[in-house]
């Protein structure tokens, strides 16, 4: 490719984590013409940092329908994108360390049932044991999804990304997009997206920027309170195994599951330093030491565990917690998925499937108008 060629497509997707390849893919495999933009390299924010959790459990009733249609996907995943991804189904788990807080679980599952989904289940204090048999008796119950998951975080938007160039679609790395504007010289409805390598048309745009994606939004009209956040996730070394669950709390963050190998990964939510104007995170260190005392409370196994890695990475939260999926408010042509605020990576395959079915034949079955970009936008009062 030559400086400032101009390449087209009937779609350009930006952004290169597990939403944007996602959508690449099953676009490409509806026949459309794919191009996706990165500005680093795939999977090198949030899709690549986090925990890898595959999970419906505790999911805001919105995101539940999406939700439950991307476990279907991740069921068949292996034959999908030809790669396991490393994903296992494993009961995830929040548990309640007061009665308090298991009434608001208990509540939070019977809720659920009246809106006709079945996948939650209450577990008492003995089933908590059974499942979780090193967990510290201070516990008193939680709730579960026992056949959620949890994946390689890399290893799948990789996999994704190698089916949906398998398609056809077209991947450019380590490009910036500096301009995304409509031809006025045409007639017909034309993007083009303008990067410093070149330039890009095509009728429609998919905004899967991450963290980024609200200054993209932003630039053609549509503003939204997306603040860029950096999440912490550290490893352990190798422990005899005790843990077959994906474990969180329900009065405390965390994200705990111990890896075939015996290592530990914990997470869950505590925050580093997010600078995206610089492609920068950091880690705060007494943050993460509040991580691992809460491991080591609800598991005192973890007591003997010594922490090899952390890392940090950048990713984007809503205000309300939950994401922009949909059409634009102002343009034809123009979609987002963004903002999936340190819960995405469990929907990012029904999420691609979603947004190719939307731009391919310009309608879907799914209700969005939840996570519309102009909710945020300030309504006349009178």
């Amino acid at each position: 490719m030559t400086a400032h060629s101009k390449i087209s497509a009937d779609l350009i997707v930006i952004g290169g984590g597990i939403h944007g390849c996602s959508a690449a893919m099953f676009a490409a495999q509806r026949g459309m013409d794919v191009v996706l933009i990165e500005k680093d390299t795939i999977g090198r924010h949030a899709s690549g940092v986090n925990a890898g959790g595959v999970r419906r459990l505790g999911r805001d009733f919105a995101e539940l329908p999406i939700s439950q249609h991307s476990m279907e996907l991740w069921y068949t995943l292996a034959d999908l994108v030809e790669d396991d991804c490393g994903f296992q189904i494993a009961p995830q788990i929040k548990l309640a360390e007061t009665p308090q807080e298991m009434a608001t679980l208990t509540e939070r599952v019977a809720q659920l049932r009246t809106l006709g989904f079945e996948h939650e289940v209450v577990l008492d204090r003995a089933e908590v044991r059974r499942l979780l048999p090193a967990v510290s008796d201070h516990i008193v119950g939680g709730i579960g999804s026992l056949r959620d998951g949890f994946a390689q975080p890399y290893q799948t938007t990789f996999a994704i990304a190698r089916r949906a160039q398998h398609f056809g679609a077209r991947f450019f790395e380590n490009e910036t997009v500096q301009r995304v504007e409509k031809n006025a010289q045409t007639s017909e409805q034309i993007w083009e997206v303008s990067t410093d390598q070149a330039t890009y048309a095509a009728p429609n745009v998919l905004n899967c920027a991450g963290a980024w994606a609200g200054r993209l939004a932003e630039s053609l009209g549509e503003t939204v309170p997306i603040e860029a956040v950096a999440p912490m996730m550290m490893v352990t070394s190798r422990l005899p195994p005790f843990c077959d669950a994906v474990v969180g709390a329900a009065g405390r963050p965390l994200s705990f599951k111990q890896m075939p190998n015996g290592t530990v990964v914990i997470g869950g939510g505590r925050l580093g330093y997010a600078d995206p104007s610089k492609n920068l995170s950091e880690m705060i260190f007494p943050e993460l030491r509040l991580t691992a005392q809460t491991a080591m409370e609800i598991f005192p196994i973890m007591r003997n565990a010594t922490i090899v890695r952390s890392w940090s990475g950048i990713e984007g939260r809503m205000p309300d917690k939950i994401p922009v999926i949909g059409p634009s408010a102002k343009h034809a042509g123009l979609f987002h998925a963004f903002g999936f605020s340190l819960h995405g990576f469990q929907m990012g395959l029904g999420v691609g499937d979603i947004m190719a079915e939307l731009i391919a034949n310009g309608s879907t079955q799914w209700q969005l108008g939840a996570f519309a970009i102009d909710r945020f936008a300030q309504r006349p009062t009178f």
